[in-house]
């Protein structure tokens, strides 16, 4: 047996995470505009304009598929 995990459930020490444990959180934000394809940026919601624009991803209309059509 681990630290993690006893016989009894009642008697199990809470599993504790540090950040690097847990998966990153982001955020999408999608753009429609009538005279240009819909754009949706990824990025995590601390990023400023700049670093959204420089360091993470945008995809244009037609290369994402949205969740629905996923199932």
């Amino acid at each position: 047996m681990n630290e993690r995990a006893t016989d009894d459930e009642d008697d199990q020490l809470p599993i504790k995470a540090t950040p690097e444990d847990l998966p990153p959180v982001l955020a999408a934000e999608i753009i429609v505009s009538q005279n240009r394809p819909a754009e949706c940026t990824v990025f995590p919601p601390d990023a400023t304009d700049f670093e959204r624009l420089t360091t993470w991803i945008t995809a244009k209309e037609g290369s994402f598929i949205s969740l629905e059509d996923m199932r």
